[in-house]
């Protein structure tokens, strides 16, 4: 029975309380508050709402509350599948706790997250997940005047007054490139993701530089090419390197689909992985591991990331003390796709 009147939500409260056993005010709490009963209460009650077809009525309990137990995720894009892996832990997060997830996408362009924003806070979102440091003023305003809370996804920024869950990229790249310096290779270049508004690309851009620049490695600007998140840009961008004259050794890339397309386009043009080129990509995506050669990267455990800021919108809520910078730790894992530079020709 769905039940949405205020005389029919009493109803089904009612039905409910009688079916498990329990008081309407202990139903009222599990489902406006379900951290303020125990476990094995809150699961008589789900039983009994399950048998009875309960539909809780939203704005009810959103006047009861003050909550609406939603929550909005901003993402650049979900064509990014590290996005889309960390959106799906996000949301069987949110729904073990009672929450609900309302998602959209920014295309990397700041006024229209700006924009995004405004339309799921008039929608009643109790807060939001970013993703970055990278947001319009504007942006800031209007959760400030609201009172929103949010949190900053993807990136580990302590020195900030912002709440943020990630990894220190700066710190991920640096022990990319650091790794094909160790095996041998000097002469190493860059295909990044594009800087502009994304502040993840640009700290990996950074971590790559100073790992070069600590080892007396220069990078000639034609080593370093920017591009958007697709294979097919990432493959024009191979070519681009592979037909220099002066082509580097080694690629250490701003994500593992920017890896791939160097792979794919080493493969057609008849370079051998890694026996002519190294590759390292970012990320640590599923098919890494399958590809031959199998992808040398940097793991980062994506879904940890995005419950945690869940978490800590969740706990911040219910007026709980919780972390506001928490850093995700990452690994480097050596696969294949890297080894030692060719030994020049006599």
């Amino acid at each position: 029975m769905r039940l949405t009147n205020a005389k029919s939500v009493k109803q089904g409260i009612r039905a409910v309380a009688a079916r498990a056993g329990v008081s309407t005010a202990s139903v009222s709490r599990a489902l406006n508050n379900p951290d303020a009963v125990s476990p094995s209460l809150r699961a008589r009650i789900e039983q009994a709402i399950d048998a009875l077809g309960y539909i809780p009525h939203a704005p009810a309990r959103i006047l009861s509350s003050r909550r609406s137990r939603t929550l909005g995720a901003i993402v650049p894009t979900i064509d990014n599948t590290m996005f889309a892996r960390g959106i799906a832990s996000l949301q069987q997060y949110l729904s073990s706790v009672g929450y609900m997830l309302f998602l959209t996408t920014s295309g990397y362009d700041l006024d229209v997250e700006l924009q995004q924003a405004r339309n799921l806070i008039s929608r009643g979102v109790d807060g939001l997940v970013l993703r970055g440091d990278c947001h319009h003023d504007g942006l800031r305003k209007l959760l400030a005047d609201n009172a929103v809370p949010f949190i900053n996804v993807g990136i580990y920024q302590p020195d900030r007054p912002y709440p943020c869950v990630g990894t220190d990229n700066e710190a991920a790249a640096h022990r990319a490139a650091a790794h094909v310096i160790e095996l041998g290779h000097r002469r190493i270049g860059i295909v990044s993701a594009l800087q502009r508004n994304n502040d993840r690309a640009s700290a990996r851009v950074a971590g790559f530089r100073r790992a070069l620049a600590e080892n007396g490695i220069e990078l000639p600007p034609q080593w370093h090419v920017e591009v958007p998140y697709t294979l097919d840009d990432a493959r024009e961008a191979a070519r681009h390197l592979l037909n220099l004259k002066d082509r580097p050794t080694a690629v250490v890339c701003g994500n593992d689909v920017i890896a791939y397309g160097v792979l794919l386009e080493a493969e057609r043009d008849g370079f051998s992985v890694p026996r002519d080129l190294s590759v390292v990509g970012f990320d640590d995506l599923d098919w890494s591991r399958h590809l031959r050669p199998s992808l040398t990267t940097i793991h980062v455990p994506t879904g940890e990331t995005w419950q945690r800021a869940g978490e800590y919108l969740v706990r911040s809520l219910a007026g709980e003390q919780t972390i506001m910078h928490r850093e995700i730790d990452f690994s480097l894992v050596v696969r294949e796709s890297t080894a030692p530079p060719p030994k020049p020709l006599k």
